[in-house]
């Protein structure tokens, strides 16, 4: 039989686990906010275009038949125009070299700049056959995967090119109260080489970190902890209950 003091003591311990389990949910911990804190955004960097990336390309010019040829939804060169069932729109899909062709220009490397360097750069090549032309470029199958312990793992399409960790997280569902947020993965592939990335998303210094932009085709990863398993297992979790509690009965009777 179990004496009140000992329930007491056990009351206390359960109640001080919970307590330093709490301790690793909030995230942002050591941020001071008590405070009107304000400082410079110093660690973003615009979006890199690589290989298997699809570009939309818009040029506009005075002329705008002759303009027309280099738009992504109107031309037509084989083998440079990329489209699925899920993107039907056409763009141009960077190869493996890091070239798109383009009507007249023909190969134009791209891969290694940011959509602002291309939209200059193709700009200038493009004064030989326009006047005055205006190039747009955008990212079409610029996405971020989330799994593991959030409310709505998936694939998620981002419409711009700046999205940080904190949204991609929002746009799951955010994390599970049985997910471990001191060890949150970031697998990013990036110039031939896969790179493996742990984040505390309990520090403030996320903030300032070269991973709080993500880039296209980051995977995050979400690992549960133990509780979660417990949790899912139920019928394994009630039958140790019980053996335990047939242990103590017979412990009990037979003394």
């Amino acid at each position: 039989m179990i004496k009140p003091s000992h329930f007491l003591l056990l009351m206390i311990a359960l109640t001080l686990s919970s307590c330093q389990s709490y301790k690793k949910i909030p995230y942002f911990q050591n941020l001071d906010r008590s405070k009107g804190l304000k400082e410079a955004i110093v660690n973003f960097s615009p979006l890199i275009v690589q290989s298997e990336d699809i570009l939309a390309i818009n040029v506009s010019s005075l002329n705008p038949e002759a303009s027309s040829v280099f738009n992504y939804n109107l031309a037509t060169v084989t083998g440079s125009l990329y489209t699925t069932a899920e993107n039907p729109v056409i763009g141009y899909l960077v190869d493996k070299n890091g070239n798109i062709q383009l009507p007249l220009v023909g190969a134009f490397k791209v891969a290694g700049l940011s959509t602002d360097q291309i939209s200059k750069e193709l700009s200038l090549q493009l004064f030989k056959y326009l006047k005055d032309p205006v190039v747009n470029i955008r990212i079409l199958n610029f996405k971020v995967s989330v799994l593991g312990d959030v409310g709505r793992p998936g694939v998620f399409s981002i419409q711009n090119e700046r999205v940080t960790l904190p949204e991609a997280l929002s746009m799951a569902g955010d994390l599970n109260i049985s997910a471990i947020r001191t060890n949150v993965l970031l697998i990013r592939e990036r110039n031939g080489f896969r790179e493996y990335i742990d984040i505390d998303l309990t520090s403030k210094d996320l903030f300032n970190s070269p991973h709080y932009y993500l880039k296209s085709n980051d995977v995050i990863y979400i690992q549960p902890d133990k509780s979660k398993y417990a949790t899912v297992d139920r019928t394994y979790r009630n039958l140790s209950l019980l053996l335990t509690a047939l242990s103590v009965i017979a412990l009990v009777i037979t003394r």
